[in-house]
């Protein structure tokens, strides 16, 4: 009972410990904030090299406002969805796969490509030779090929007699890689990494032999057999092959592999033993257990926020109209705007025609209508750019428009050019300064939708534990 009875007192002073260690900083729609994790989000968004830091309290607001969009995703049940799940999967396994992998695992997978690569070299093993190669082009006539047959024959003569191989090499093999080397391929090769003429000549050879004039799409070689020998045992190439598994990054593969392989021994599927294998590496390690959290819920906001405020901007074209109607007076340029289009023609009708085509039309037709009535079939008669031009933006509408900078330079094919459009002192509608009204009425969205979660959701803040925290 004594026993029983101490255990419990120190298990629970273990607990107020911890809690003492980790604070409440806020708690957010009843759920409590811990200090740990916010204090991870604020190093994490305000580290070096970050260019607008914030200070603790300019953060406490920031991360409210986050911690209540996420909020609000959880109601609109945006966790349930399958794409949300399966993309949430993908990121949690390649975080915790990788811890999952044993030694066990790395040496099975090492003994697998070794019996695979053996398998592949086969009872020939491997080679290194030499050739000397004449080159024959594809298309050379009877009469040239019959002469770089007769010289290949005279080589191979001349090296039976006695002449050295790698001096004839040097002198007269058309392989400039292998010639300067006396005609060596210094690496060990398996069937297969030769042309299929020359792989057959080739591993027919004992060490030593001289080949006959072997005939290949390249050309006529002679090949020289260097050296042959079986696969090595595996225990000299483990380490090769360990170097191998970390070059090429395989470790993810065989993680995945072997716990594919424990996850159907078990009747489960992979993501069973993941999320299990996240839970735990969570409870012994607070930025791991932040940063799941991090994108779990990063996922949740940015599907929300493409609900509530950029799919909404970006979409709704009568809200941005209305938008700028209401705004108008915020929207000024400096200087006027040239908004309309400067165009190259092949012939020198087309410039009065292009006028023609877009006078009565809205301005955000016009780039259809032109394709459709002078671009519709493979012959291009008009080249043109469209858009509201200030100066310096297009060299052709410098030089009619706000008569600045060079001449145009003629576009090749395209002797003749002119402008078709307006000068504008203000923008007239959204569309002449579009990004700017999308990004102001996405921030105004923005601004609408936390003051409606403020209101929604209930927040509380412990000022004396967030000044604990030091900048």
């Amino acid at each position: 009972m004594k026993k029983t009875l101490l255990s419990l007192i120190f298990a629970l002073s273990a607990i107020c410990g911890f809690a003492q260690d980790d604070p409440t900083v806020m708690v957010i729609n009843g759920q409590v904030i811990p200090r740990s994790e916010f204090e991870y989000s604020y190093r994490k968004n305000n580290s070096e090299g970050v260019i607008d830091k914030k200070t603790v309290k300019e953060y406490v607001d920031l991360f409210i406002n986050y911690k209540l969009k996420v909020q609000a995703a959880y109601d609109a049940k945006l966790d349930t969805l399958t794409s949300f799940k399966n993309e949430f999967a993908d990121y949690r396994n390649q975080l915790v796969l990788p811890t999952m992998i044993t030694d066990d695992d790395v040496e099975k997978e090492a003994q697998e490509i070794y019996k695979n690569t053996a398998e592949r070299i086969g009872p020939d093993g491997l080679i290194k030779c030499s050739h000397i190669l004449l080159l024959v082009d594809a298309d050379a006539n009877a009469a040239k090929k019959a002469a770089v047959k007769a010289r290949i024959d005279s080589i191979h003569s001349a090296i039976i007699k006695g002449a050295d191989f790698e001096e004839l090499a040097k002198k007269v093999s058309e392989d400039p890689g292998t010639a300067k080397l006396g005609g060596k391929m210094d690496s060990w090769v398996q069937h297969g990494q030769f042309v299929r003429e020359f792989d057959e000549a080739a591993f027919k050879l004992q060490k030593g032999e001289l080949s006959q004039p072997v005939q290949t799409q390249f050309g006529w070689h002679i090949i020289r057999m260097d050296d042959r020998k079986q696969f090595d045992p595996y225990d000299s190439l483990r380490t090769d092959i360990y170097r191998f598994i970390e070059a090429r990054q395989l470790r993810d593969q065989i993680a995945k592999k072997a716990v594919e392989e424990r996850a159907a021994k078990q009747g489960v599927d992979l993501n069973t033993l993941t999320a299990a294998q996240a839970i735990e590496l969570s409870k012994n390690s607070l930025d791991t257990k932040y940063l799941l959290m991090e994108y779990h819920d990063g996922l949740l906001l940015y599907e929300m926020s493409t609900r509530e405020v950029w799919g909404k901007a970006d979409k709704d074209e009568k809200a941005l109209a209305d938008y700028f109607k209401k705004n108008k007076k915020q929207y000024t340029w400096d200087t006027p705007r040239f908004k309309g289009i400067a165009y190259h023609t092949k012939t020198k009708s087309d410039l009065k025609a292009v006028k023609k085509v877009v006078k009565k039309l809205k301005f955000d037709q016009w780039g259809d209508k032109l394709k459709e009535t002078f671009n519709a079939d493979s012959v291009i008669r008009v080249r043109a750019e469209k858009g509201v031009f200030s100066v310096g933006d297009n060299a052709l509408v410098d030089s009619l428009i706000f008569k600045s900078g060079k001449a145009a330079k003629v576009v090749k094919g395209y002797p003749y050019k002119d402008v078709c459009g307006t000068v504008l002192k203000a923008p007239e509608t959204y569309e002449d300064v579009k990004s700017q009204v999308i990004s102001d009425y996405q921030e105004y969205l923005e601004k609408q939708w936390v003051a409606a979660l403020r209101k929604k959701y209930a927040v509380k803040v412990y000022d004396e534990e967030i000044d604990k925290i030091k900048d």
